[in-house]
């Protein structure tokens, strides 16, 4: 069976950064929580960042990679540099889908950590830019498909594949 990360804000834990949630319903969720095989993730919460934050962002729109590299920044309303947790969360995440074997993620867009299609570009205006957050980039550079949260279909597709020819 194959396991999918699941930002643990859309399956109704009040984790993200103001305390409430985004919980998601899809049928496909729905039937992958039935099976057991969702893993439950808050990278910001295996950091040990408290509920509720302050909302944080990633300076200058960059990709969550360039955090890793040190060429970028994710910076919370108050100005604090919080890289190093985001990047320790992001690792948690990492070796927690690397020990259950995980290939699949559906994450929280425009999330600094989680997000796939978009994050905001740190200027705390509601800019979002096309890119990673730092856990979602992490997970990508090793294999593993992120889906934001309105991509439930096709992430259940690419199990699917996976699971009847065991590659895609």
């Amino acid at each position: 069976m194959e396991y999918v990360l699941v930002s643990g804000c859309l399956l109704g834990q009040h984790v993200r950064y103001n305390g409430i949630d985004k919980e998601y319903d899809s049928p496909e969720l729905r039937r992958w929580l039935s099976e057991g095989r969702v893993i439950a993730v808050c990278p910001e919460v295996a950091a040990g960042l408290p509920v509720p934050r302050p909302a944080a962002e990633t300076t200058g729109g960059v990709d969550g990679l360039e955090v890793h590299a040190g060429k970028a920044r994710v910076i919370d309303g108050n100005g604090q540099d919080m890289s190093a947790a985001f990047i320790a969360g992001a690792e948690k995440v990492l070796r927690e889908a690397q020990r259950r074997g995980v290939r699949v993620a559906v994450l929280k867009d425009g999330s600094p950590s989680c997000g796939s299609n978009y994050i905001y570009d740190g200027s705390f205006t509601s800019r979002r830019v096309p890119h990673a957050g730092v856990t979602a980039a992490l997970l990508k550079t090793v294999g593993i498909t992120v889906f934001g949260e309105t991509q439930f279909a096709e992430a259940n597709a690419l199990i699917e594949r996976l699971e009847k020819h065991g590659a895609v």
